[in-house]
């Protein structure tokens, strides 16, 4: 068995820590690192962090692909994608930093640090309500491994927490809103959304002026998903009007963000360049290990991207 990798060496950990995880979790495993791919025939597995396909030979051979990418919205309709499988390699349980940036921004909104540090900066004893967890009501869009973690962190600390997602699902820890009849009433109820959606043709500029005013006046926004999930005019608008509080953006478009963009300097605006999470060598050997193995004993792929639903 071979397994390339493809730049991953370049993103995380070098190409002498790739092959030493593989070889302590699976010794039989050949590992050859981008571009010294030997031939092409070889190759089963293909893991990697936005490869430039046209530039990869043909697999002819290739079992599986594994996308380190938490998005696939910018390779899935390459013409010279090769025809395998293509898995996400997430840890199973969610990853904390994930969990804890995102329970850190939730917090942050819920106490109005960023009212305080304005308050700060102009020397006012502020003084207003505080928000007990149980009045505050956080919603996320998208429920996958790195949602749920999150969110049961902050249903443990008395938030009241429900979830959107595309299509019904079997009941889960925290309620369930589903399709674009479910959308308004799920934004109606929630005080703080959580973006955490994959990128598709049905949620790119999701969050704009029509769903800003379905929310309640005053609500907050953190988006980790993709920065073409918000309408940044839109936003900006909402915020100055009142219609949302602050928003916390991770992820942006285009990036890095231009220094022209208006959203570096807004008051309610906290920008963020993308780094939410930054797994580790061996989270990601271990995924894409457990995939290998569940393959080989004849199990099914393990976060298996949809390519007709591109997430």
């Amino acid at each position: 068995m071979t397994i390339l990798i493809v730049d991953l060496d370049k993103h995380i950990g070098n190409a002498q820590s790739w092959r030493e995880t593989f070889a302590a979790q699976i010794p039989e495993q050949e590992v050859r690192i981008w571009p010294d791919a030997g031939n092409p025939a070889e190759i089963d597995y293909l893991a990697f962090m936005r490869p430039d396909f046209d530039a990869l030979p043909a697999f002819p051979n290739l079992k599986i692909m594994f996308s380190r990418s938490a998005g696939v919205d910018g390779f899935i309709h390459h013409p010279n994608l090769p025809n395998a499988p293509i898995c996400k390699v997430e840890p199973a349980g969610g990853d904390p930093m994930m969990t804890e940036y995102v329970v850190m921004h939730v917090l942050r909104f819920h106490r109005d640090m960023p009212g305080y540090a304005a308050a700060q900066a102009r020397k006012e004893w502020r003084r207003t309500t505080i928000v007990r967890p149980e009045q505050r009501r956080v919603g996320f869009l998208g429920f996958g491994k790195m949602a749920k973690a999150p969110a049961l962190v902050l249903q443990s600390l008395g938030f009241q927490v429900s979830a959107w997602v595309r299509n019904p699902r079997a009941a889960e820890d925290v309620p369930i809103f589903h399709g674009a009849d479910g959308l308004e009433p799920f934004l109606a109820q929630t005080d703080i959304a959580v973006c955490l959606l994959p990128l598709t043709r049905e949620t790119e500029g999701m969050f704009c002026a029509r769903t800003f005013a379905m929310m309640p006046r005053g609500s907050m926004l953190v988006n980790v998903g993709r920065g073409k999930h918000v309408v940044a005019a839109d936003l900006i608008e909402a915020l100055d009007s009142g219609q949302l509080a602050y928003a916390a953006l991770d992820a942006l478009w285009p990036e890095p963000l231009p220094p022209e963009s208006p959203l570096w300097t807004h008051p309610r605006v906290t920008i963020m360049p993308h780094v939410a999470r930054r797994p580790t060598v061996a989270q990601l050997v271990t995924e894409i290990v457990a995939n290998i193995r569940s393959r080989e004993a004849g199990g099914p792929l393990l976060q298996e991207i949809d390519r007709s639903l591109g997430y």
